[in-house]
């Protein structure tokens, strides 16, 4: 389902629009406004991350700690969270 939005240009845009004919200005201003959005939810994102990192630090996350580590140090604790996960899960008595 479609909305209708109405825009006003000023006379001289849409002079200039006229020598194009061919193109659908409805597409143009369309894909503009969906360009436009996806820019403002990505700078809200941003936003967002950076709120969570000062939440973090406020409770008492070191930064440093939250700095990517190397893909060795990365395997590392893949594999030291794997045993510890199959430990909690093998100590599970079934009732």
């Amino acid at each position: 389902m479609s909305v209708t939005f109405t825009i006003r240009i000023p006379h001289r845009l849409a002079k200039k629009m006229k020598k194009y004919r061919e193109i659908n200005w409805s597409e143009v201003v369309r894909r503009s406004i969906e360009e436009y959005l996806e820019k403002l939810e990505e700078t809200r994102i941003i936003v967002d991350a950076h709120e969570l990192l000062e939440d973090l630090i406020d409770q008492g996350v070191n930064p440093e700690d939250l700095e990517p580590k190397s893909y060795d140090e990365e395997i590392k604790y893949y594999h030291v969270l794997g045993e510890r996960e199959w430990k909690r899960l093998s100590t599970i008595q079934v009732r």
